[in-house]
């Protein structure tokens, strides 16, 4: 059988540990059997990342702005325990946030439904988008512990002296003060990529700050996301019947409860950290969970939603076959191949990679899975696989 050809190149981004191992295992099973695959490669492991100061990242993100399309293994943040057991010359920073800030973009965040696996919100029916502004606010603070009474004041001097002064309290006693701040460039960018990433999946946007209370800061954000919608993508969301929503993140909070799902929800980065995972902690499992990167002009790169999965290395490194969900890693590959072939005109590649998943997830509610799916599944499974034979399963399918 001849391979389906690929027009242009996919910047492929491998990582560590056992995603690192799982990674090689579907494209030999998985995808190269069929796939003319063309990839840039590059090793972003937590060894070559370090031995290059981080270079190979920065050219792993400018590839993927000049090729369109990326797809990333999950990858190590090092820490002072990482520095030892890697023999590191330093601490290296996230990949992921260098790729985030090369780009300029947002990550969302979208369940893999089962009909096997129930959420806990019996109403969502349809997968909800989560897209996270991962900007500023409370992650990139200034906090002071207050040894007594005195006032707190809030100090902006701009580039040409002038100075804006605030009372923030005239504290009674010991307390504590945090500034938090944004930038009009980072949220308008924030929301292009929202809307961007709408229109691509074809889904409306519910956006919910607090402008009732913080009339400058939230209010800030709301202004700017109608402004960019109102004068970049109106025309276009009314031409694909989908629509923009805001409201008050309360009101957003309770309405999702009731929703049945198939939007996406653009949060700002602290609600986006915490809703995130309850979404994800409602629909079964971090394993069963895409995560792509949009940049404000369009470029992608998709990538699994969880780490690297370290126990189960060590386990792996003592000879053992691990039962570690590769469903993840599946639908990055699928994703970037998806949009890889829409871009370049290739249907059959687009078919292929929905013919792939559609592998994936019949072979899941056919009761055959991995351990962490199977302690959720409902009924229960019929076989509980190892990684390997798991990813046999879904070729036999395939």
């Amino acid at each position: 059988m001849a391979k389906i050809q690929m027009k242009n190149k996919i910047a492929e981004l491998d990582g560590d540990e056992m995603t690192r191992v799982l990674w090689q295992v579907i494209k030999d099973e998985l995808l190269t059997p069929y796939v003319d695959l063309q990839t840039e490669y590059y090793d972003l492991g937590l060894k070559n990342r370090d031995d290059s100061d981080d270079k190979i990242t920065y050219e792993a993100a400018a590839a993927i702005k000049r090729l369109g399309v990326g797809v990333k293994c999950a990858t190590i943040t090092s820490n002072a325990a990482r520095i030892k057991e890697y023999n590191l010359k330093q601490l290296t920073p996230s990949p992921n946030g260098i790729i985030r800030a090369e780009l300029d973009g947002t990550v969302f965040r979208t369940p893999i439904f089962v009909k096997n696996v129930q959420g806990t919100v019996s109403c969502w029916k349809k997968p909800i988008i989560l897209g996270r502004h991962a900007y500023g606010d409370v992650y990139k603070n200034c906090e002071i512990k207050t040894p007594c009474a005195g006032k707190a004041e809030l100090v902006f001097t701009g580039e040409d002296g002038t100075e804006i002064r605030k009372t923030i309290m005239d504290m009674k006693g010991p307390g504590i003060i945090q500034g938090i701040h944004n930038l009009d460039k980072s949220i308008e960018s924030f929301a292009r990529c929202c809307f961007t990433y709408a229109l691509d999946q074809k889904v409306s946007v519910w956006f919910g700050a607090k402008d009732t209370i913080s009339k400058t800061y939230d209010g800030d954000f709301k202004a700017i996301f109608q402004n960019v919608f109102d004068t970049e993508f109106k025309d276009s969301f009314e031409k694909a019947g989908i629509e923009y929503f805001y409201t008050l993140i309360d009101d957003c909070v309770a309405r999702i409860m009731k929703h049945e799902g198939g939007i996406m929800w653009a949060c700002k980065n602290y609600d986006g950290d915490v809703m995130s995972d309850m979404v994800a902690s409602a629909c079964g499992s971090l394993a069963m969970m895409t995560s792509v990167l949009v940049s404000p002009d369009g470029k992608f790169e998709y990538e699994a939603s969880h780490g690297t999965v370290q126990k189960h290395y060590y386990r792996y490194q003592k000879g053992e076959k691990t039962s570690t969900n590769p469903v993840a890693l599946i639908f990055a590959w699928t994703g970037a191949l998806a949009k890889r072939g829409e871009l370049d005109g290739t249907p059959e590649l687009v078919d292929f990679a929905k013919r792939l998943e559609k592998a994936t997830l019949d072979t899941i509610e056919a009761g055959i899975m991995t351990g962490d799916i199977a302690r959720i599944a409902s009924p229960a499974a019929k076989k509980v696989l190892n990684s390997w034979d798991f990813i046999a399963a879904i070729k036999e399918r395939l």
